[in-house]
């Protein structure tokens, strides 16, 4: 994989091109990486415009793509924005392999080739992403997706992911190691991007029993309440409450409070020292154990590689 090519088209975001200029458009021949060819290829071998501000001249046009060894689709600013003819005829005719970063996922869609293949996107396109290739299947907690000659990533980062996860396909784990270390970030990342995701604060309920019982649990997180206790401030059966809060928000109790308690370990390995045993303690989980195991169901990683990623720095 010496000879790389960027597809081109108006809206490519700038910073997709540049992840892909880092990686195989520097020199690094002095570290063992490379050298490598990099093209940027646009229809008509025009100057593009992309976002968020700024224009790239095309170095080649679509024909510079065939005798590449890799071809790169950035991602647009408009994901759902026209795909030209010339480039959908470029990417289905291209021999080899294909990979999109973040959005660039929808230009391979509209080319037809995420039919039948496994693909993602960034997590707030997800959905989109689904609507616009019925036939693809979206897989939602990956940082890349790989279907051997067709790949596509997660978030803008995630195309950092891709780019070693190919550096690594071709050219072996040590050059992928050593490009890593050159770029100042890991060789691979721990967990899928479920962990970056910004879940929607939970609307409070309007029911003013209801609410007043989620203001009185939130309180005491770190203690060991249940549904029962739930239902007892509310002053309701079991029953009964589990159909009113279920109605009110949308969720079961018993998962509400599941939830809350995770998003409180997360805070807590955010923003303190604690060890994980106290995380554990402070929001209700228990145990150490069951920390791990809930952090894992719910965000596909384990309380310290949480911390490394998400700790936020103490104010000096």
């Amino acid at each position: 994989m010496r000879t790389v090519g960027v597809l081109l088209l108006p809206g490519s975001r700038m910073f997709d091109v540049s992840v892909v200029s880092e990686v195989w458009g520097v020199d690094r021949v002095d570290s063992g990486i490379g050298p490598f060819a990099l093209r940027l290829c646009a229809p008509g071998r025009a100057t593009t415009p992309v976002r968020p501000v700024g224009a790239i001249p095309a170095t080649h046009g679509l024909s510079g793509l065939r005798d590449c060894d890799l071809v790169l689709v950035p991602g647009r600013e408009d994901p759902l924005a026209p795909v030209p003819a010339s480039a959908v005829r470029a990417l289905r005719s291209f021999p080899g392999t294909v990979a999109a970063l973040c959005s660039g996922a929808f230009t391979l869609a509209a080319a037809g080739m995420l039919d039948g293949r496994e693909a993602t996107t960034h997590w707030r396109l997800l959905d989109a992403l689904e609507a616009a290739a019925p036939r693809t299947r979206v897989v939602r907690d990956v940082l890349f997706a790989d279907e051997g000659e067709v790949l596509t990533s997660a978030g803008v980062v995630g195309g950092l992911d891709l780019c070693l996860h190919l550096v690594r396909r071709a050219h072996g784990a040590d050059v992928a190691a050593a490009l890593a270390r050159r770029l100042v970030m890991p060789p691979t990342r721990e967990g899928g991007q479920r962990q970056y995701v910004d879940p929607p604060l939970p609307s409070r309920p309007a029911r003013t029993g209801i609410a007043s019982t989620v203001d009185w649990a939130v309180g005491r997180l770190g203690s060991s309440i249940g549904v029962a206790d739930l239902a007892g401030h509310s002053g309701m059966s079991e029953r009964t409450f589990h159909r009113a809060f279920l109605a009110a928000t949308g969720s079961t109790p018993g998962r509400w409070l599941q939830v809350q308690r995770v998003r409180l370990a997360q805070r807590l390995l955010e923003t303190t020292d604690l060890p994980v045993h106290r995380v554990a303690e402070r929001a209700g989980l228990g145990t150490p154990t069951n920390l791990r195991r809930r952090l894992r169901a719910e965000l596909g990683v384990t309380p310290d590689a949480y911390r490394r990623t998400f700790r936020v720095p103490a104010a000096p």
